[in-house]
């Protein structure tokens, strides 16, 4: 026996006595469901295993750290309950229509490539005879002997860390298989002007003396270079070339996934929580993280997890209440936000990254640089990394679809939607989703949005509307005859009720395929992204309303992971707030998946009056529509300068998170 392994003996006959310890204790609950859907797989995401690591929330426990005797009693577990863990072959075999795979199975994974994974988990995969994944970092493996290594922002010794010789140990026993974890890109790097450093691979390096990030170009080249390095380094030392990538910290983008199928790794790992479906895609596969040392029982409650998500409470935040050209004043701002938002707890912050100082709902500049648009400040990146690192919350970008106030001179500055025969039409001045060009500079600065920062979703502004009497401008009449097969004429489109229903259902479409468009544009330099919508309240309790609009619930929930329902009783003037809130909540309720998938937003101020709405009333509203069985709420505006709404009254009543908190 390999003299590293010797020792170990005592270890595998304790595991054996252990594990057949729970095999025994195991039938009181046999029969608990699972979550694996059938044909699909759980992936577990492993980090550091140590003797004696302390338990979750003990002084020195780290957030990764588990102690050898919580991953017997792991792997003991799901031998005792029927889960089968399977390898990543296995796992491919299954979609190329080969043999499906077990039910609850299971994938084991284990990054950064510690050296207790050869000490301490080898003995326990060969004991079980299960298969697992590690994830190498090369610049890690590398290191000379006596070298010390950045590592989540301590300095450890070398010899924390495998060495090939291992690897290769490991590999000829065809447990385990080698993937990717980067050559150098699970570090940090400068990302904005404040400071900030976030993931290597998703970051546009950004040069304070030349005050501009990484162009395309540089950062494409930069990731593949190591990317590939990483890969030959691999198959040197293994003989096998890797097929799967771990991205770092989890975080991926589009450019990154075509580079690594490029690169012969087709297989992706995420830190996406929950199961993987028969049908989940193999480039992001899913994995829960084994993290805070979980005991048996929080294990357990991880892998079975069939309870629904938490409900959504999101908050509107703009960033031009953040803004201002005294960097302390600014930083000041952003301390009074963190400070609200750790108070409150919500789930999601729709952030504001388009500037609107004169609130007319029209993006004059821009909270990121773009090729378009000026920048008032280089700051929705910064704001949107403290708020999703100090808060915990996820961020969306709140975004305008077509409200976009091009600078003049501008190709595409005066192609906006018109409506026909001199009837008024939105409040908001938009550009024509139906011109080339519009649609090209918008497309560049969701592009421009997704190389400039690190954020969760995409939230699109109430802007995204087509009336009855729009578009008339010339690009969209060309659509309507060349394209759709409709008259030339408003007129005459709108004098047939059958051409009517038609033309609004294409417009609905068309607005949502083009959203759909730009949240693609996003995504390739910043992924996974959610969407949502923001959606009036009309086109719900009216379906006459539908057209005055070419929004539809139906089709919102079809499209995005949550609509944004504007449900505002003094912005609709209704007399009977109670009334009106439990009408909508009865409307979306009658659509599958409606009440779970919708956001319904209150409004904070009444704008009629410019004043806040009083709390009394405010808190009121949530009541009655959890009383209706609303699940998700938000609401605009939050303004932290202002206590608007009054945080005192509104913890108790909005704060989920907060109120399942011993």
């Amino acid at each position: 026996m390999n003299r590293r392994l010797a020792w170990s003996t005592p270890l595998l006959q304790w595991c054996a006595g252990f594990a057949l310890a729970l095999l025994l204790a195991a039938q009181a609950h046999a029969g608990r469901p699972t979550a694996i859907p059938a044909g699909g797989f759980v992936a577990l995401s492993y980090h550091d295993v140590e003797d004696d690591a302390p338990r979750g929330g003990a002084p020195g426990a780290g957030r990764y750290g588990l102690d050898v005797s919580q991953l017997v009693a792991h792997f003991g577990w799901l031998r005792a309950h029927g889960y089968r863990p399977v390898s990543l072959e296995r796992i491919a075999e299954a979609r190329r229509g080969g043999p499906p795979l077990p039910p609850k199975a299971v994938l084991l994974t284990f990054d950064d490539g510690f050296a207790n994974f050869y000490t301490h988990v080898y003995p326990l995969l060969r004991l079980f005879d299960y298969p697992a994944v590690i994830a190498l970092v090369g610049s890690w493996m590398d290191a000379p002997a006596g070298a010390a290594i950045d590592y989540d922002q301590e300095k450890v010794a070398r010899d924390r860390f495998l060495t090939w010789g291992q690897v290769r140990e490991m590999v000829a026993s065809g447990l385990v298989e080698v993937a990717s974890h980067s050559h150098a890109l699970h570090r940090g790097v400068l990302a904005n002007p404040q400071g900030n450093e976030q993931p290597a691979a998703v970051t546009r390096i950004y040069d304070p003396a030349t005050r501009t990030r990484e162009d395309d170009a540089s950062y494409l080249a930069r990731v593949r270079d190591d990317l590939r390095h990483s890969a030959s380094r691999i198959e040197r030392e293994t003989g096998k070339a890797p097929r799967t990538v771990v991205w770092p910290y989890g975080r991926y983008n589009g450019e990154l996934q075509g580079i690594a199928r490029a690169l012969g790794m087709p297989l992706m790992l995420t830190l996406e929580d929950g199961p993987n479906a028969a049908d989940t895609p193999l480039d992001r596969i899913r994995r829960v993280i084994v993290e805070f040392g979980p005991d048996l029982g929080e294990f357990v409650d991880e892998v079975e997890r069939i309870w629904p998500e938490n409900p959504q409470r999101a908050v509107h935040v703009d960033l031009d209440y953040v803004y201002s050209p005294d960097p302390a004043e600014q930083e000041r701002n952003l301390s009074a936000l963190l400070d609200r938002i750790r108070a409150l707890r919500p789930t999601t912050v729709y952030l504001q990254a388009f500037a609107d100082p004169d609130g007319d709902g029209v993006a004059d500049s821009l909270y990121f640089p773009s090729r378009h648009l000026p920048m008032r400040a280089d700051l929705f990146n910064r704001v949107a990394w403290q708020l999703e690192t100090r808060t915990d919350v996820r961020v969306y970008a709140w975004m305008p679809v077509l409200a976009f106030r091009l600078p003049d001179g501008h190709p595409a500055g005066g192609d906006l939607v018109t409506a026909a025969g001199g009837k008024a039409g939105s409040s908001y001045r938009r550009l024509s989703p139906f011109s080339p060009r519009a649609r090209a500079a918008i497309a560049d600065i969701y592009a421009d949005l997704g190389r400039s920062a690190s954020f969760s979703g995409l939230l699109f502004h109430d802007d995204a509307l087509l009336g009855d009497h729009e578009d008339a401008s010339p690009w969209a009449i060309e659509t309507y005859r060349e394209r759709w097969g409709l008259p030339g004429s408003l007129d005459a489109i709108r004098a047939d009720a059958g051409l009517a229903a038609e033309w609004s259902r294409r417009k609905t479409e068309w607005l949502v395929a083009f959203t759909q468009e730009l949240a693609a544009q996003a995504g390739r330099f910043t992924a996974p992204l959610k969407t949502a919508r923001n959606l009036y309240a009309a086109p719900v309790l009216d379906s006459a309303a539908q057209a005055w609009f070419a929004q539809s619930l139906p089709a919102f929930l079809r499209a995005y992971d949550y609509t944004a329902l504007m449900a505002m009783p003094r912005l609709e003037a209704s007399a009977d707030p109670a009334r009106f809130l439990r009408s909508l909540v009865e409307s979306v309720r009658a659509h599958p998946d409606g009440l779970a998938r919708t956001v319904f937003e209150l409004q904070s101020r009444d704008w009629s009056t410019r004043r806040p709405v009083p709390s009394a009333e405010f808190v009121a509203w949530i009541r009655q529509l959890e009383l209706a069985g609303a699940r998700n709420i938000g609401y605009y505006p939050d303004d932290a300068r202002a206590d608007v709404p009054a945080l005192r009254e509104l913890v108790p009543a909005f704060s989920v998170r907060a109120l399942q908190e011993p």
